[in-house]
């Protein structure tokens, strides 16, 4: 297994916002060494890492592969992943449910790690929010507001999405029977289960989320703000240093960091 400076990454998407950051980390790293990039970007190519044809390509050359790409192509990147036996780490926001059915599925042939937020504040954040959930019970409302950029394609983040699942799952309800995503016109009043979102787009917010829980005469609110977007890329690359190691399987931030 390789370690040290034989740990060849490649990076799926070198040239989009994360890309270019896990680059710049890895060049700056004493004990990664950065195998190669794939990119859709033909005319931005970067001058520092061997552009390759395609995934397979990548992942020959690689000992681990980051993706940062699209919800359709981390799928096939993680079909390449079982054929190859070799880890993937998946980033890409946005993945609906039959598309993780389909990475699940790869992962019995490789170890494969998804997060939509490699940050370790934000999946610190996602236990604290659990634990409230199972304690506070439905006395308190939750409610869950983030900020992204302009830029940002998929609403709600995926940061959102699993810091709400994290909610239901420690007051043990079903997250996809009791999220409500929106609110317009005359929607009746608020049920106990509720988990509510509310969504901000603007600027070059880098991500902020809140989980309120709201009782009768006090509020609770766990915060997480991102102000300087390498530390996904940090967290990305600490979270491949532990994956390159382990057996086939689904693996997520907690179990990196053995929060569970």
């Amino acid at each position: 297994m390789a370690t040290g400076k034989n740990l060849k990454i490649g990076i799926a998407g070198c040239t989009g916002r994360m890309g270019k950051l896990l680059i710049k980390e890895i060049m700056a790293s004493s004990d990664l060494y950065l195998a190669g990039g794939i990119t859709r970007d033909k005319e931005n190519l970067p001058e520092n890492i061997p552009i390759l044809k395609d995934i397979e390509d990548l992942f020959a050359v690689s000992d681990l592969v980051i993706d940062f790409t699209a919800p359709e192509a981390s799928v096939r990147h993680a079909r390449v992943a079982a054929s190859t036996k070799k880890p993937l780490l998946i980033g890409t926001t946005g993945i609906s449910e039959t598309q993780m059915e389909a990475i699940r599925e790869a992962s019995q042939m490789a170890p494969i790690l998804y997060t939509p937020n490699s940050s370790l504040g934000v999946n610190l954040l996602s236990q604290f929010v659990k634990k409230a959930a199972e304690i506070l019970g439905n006395d308190f409302a939750i409610e869950i507001l983030e900020a992204h950029h302009s830029k940002k394609v998929d609403a709600p983040s995926g940061t959102a999405l699993a810091l709400g699942k994290a909610a239901a799952e420690g007051r043990n309800i079903s997250f996809s029977s009791n999220s409500v995503f929106d609110r317009h016109g005359h929607t009746g009043t608020r049920t106990k289960d509720e988990i509510g979102f509310s969504i901000i787009r603007g600027g070059d917010i880098v991500g902020e989320h809140t989980v309120m829980f709201l009782g009768n005469g006090e509020r609770l609110e766990l915060t997480h703000k991102a102000t300087d977007r390498s530390l996904f890329a940090r967290g990305s690359l600490q979270a491949a240093r532990w994956l390159i190691n382990q057996p086939a399987g689904y693996y997520n931030m907690q179990d990196f960091l053995n929060l569970d």
